[in-house]
């Protein structure tokens, strides 16, 4: 059975879900689309969907079973609750609301419609996560105890509503949510405490480089950092464990792993000297302690997200990307603001 999609803003993200989805037809088709600009509903249009002139008259349209939201994120609380109420099940896009009390609202609608509502957090399936998450359950570094997660541009922020405050902008709104709600599905614990540090280089009226410390409840500390004017970028992922380390470098995978292949380990007697100095605790480790071995291999598609909330709206397979989920991530989201702006460690359990 192939569940029809109506799209609520068809701009970028919005053409990109409609051409995602057309590829996997078997399981969702899109049929219809509604932009408040009436050029963008055309563009829809053209690649042969109906198009709405009004919101109200897409939600009035018994052919459609889903709603996908690709609005700004400002928007996104009012549509989703109106979707709901029209009987209607919703993707949202991220992130799905400004604060955790929206989302609130949304959840306490769709459990009382009985729909299924959940937000598009399609870097679950990344490749580059996946390996970490690989290499974390089969414990091939040991046990981690501190994850570093990064993205860095040169660019700046696109010049659309994504540099609005009131629209929802800034880079935590933007890539933080992503990489926060990887971070908080890869570690299986809850983040006790919350520092961060939100920049504005050129684009004063939002945050568009930030750096976010979590400390989970079993231990783990993870950065979180995403810069837009940086010319020499850091390691996409470095994960450290008790066992050994992970790098990858970018998008393309490229990165390896060190570990050690001793439990003990022998100190040099004396004093070491190296271009550190005289140091033995950061002295190289002899190369015979040590092993390096390739990334484990993944295979990801992005489009099981659309799979999976398919299956659970027909029934037949558990929800992924669940409402409470997204909770928690906005829950530390209100957390990371609130430390930003008063300058303090946020505690508590989230």
């Amino acid at each position: 059975m192939s569940l029809k999609v109506g799209i609520v803003g068809y701009g970028g993200m919005g053409s990109f879900h409609h051409s995602q989805i057309s590829s996997i037809n078997e399981v969702m088709e899109v049929i219809a689309c509604y932009d408040i600009n009436p050029q963008k509903g055309k563009e829809g249009e053209g690649k042969g969907l109906k198009r709405y002139e009004q919101l109200d008259a897409l939600l009035a349209d018994k052919n459609i079973d889903i709603i996908l939201i690709a609005t700004p994120n400002n928007f996104h609380k009012d549509i989703s609750i109106q979707a709901l109420k029209a009987g209607k099940h919703v993707i949202c896009e991220k992130p799905v609301t400004m604060n955790a009390k929206e989302l609130e609202e949304i959840i306490n609608v769709a459990e009382k419609q009985n729909s299924i509502f959940s937000v598009h957090q399609n870097r679950r399936w990344d490749r580059d996560f996946r390996i970490v998450k690989k290499a974390i359950e089969n414990a091939i570094i040991g046990t981690p105890f501190y994850i570093e997660s990064r993205v860095q541009g040169s660019r700046g922020v696109p010049g659309d509503w994504r540099c609005v405050k009131e629209a929802g902008g800034g880079m935590l709104y933007d890539w933080g949510i992503h990489l926060l709600d990887q971070m908080m599905w890869l570690v299986d614990s809850p983040v006790v405490e919350v520092y961060a540090h939100l920049l504005s280089v050129k684009f004063p009226e939002v945050d568009d480089n930030f750096k976010l410390m979590l400390r989970f409840k079993n231990g783990i500390s993870a950065l979180i950092e995403v810069d837009t004017y940086t010319f020499i970028n850091l390691p996409r992922w470095h994960v450290s464990g008790d066992a050994g380390t992970l790098v990858i470098n970018d998008w393309d995978c490229n990165g390896k792993i060190v570990k050690a292949n001793t439990i003990e380990f022998k100190w040099e007697e004396g004093i070491v000297y190296t271009s550190a100095g005289p140091t033995k605790t950061m002295a190289p480790r002899p190369i015979e302690t040590i092993t390096e071995e390739e990334l484990p291999q993944v295979q990801t598609d992005c489009r099981d997200y659309y799979r999976n909330f398919a299956g659970a709206v027909l029934g037949e397979q558990e929800l992924k990307v669940t409402p409470l989920q997204a909770l928690r991530v906005m829950q530390v989201i209100d957390a990371a603001f609130y430390s930003a702006e008063n300058g303090v460690s946020v505690k508590g359990e989230f």
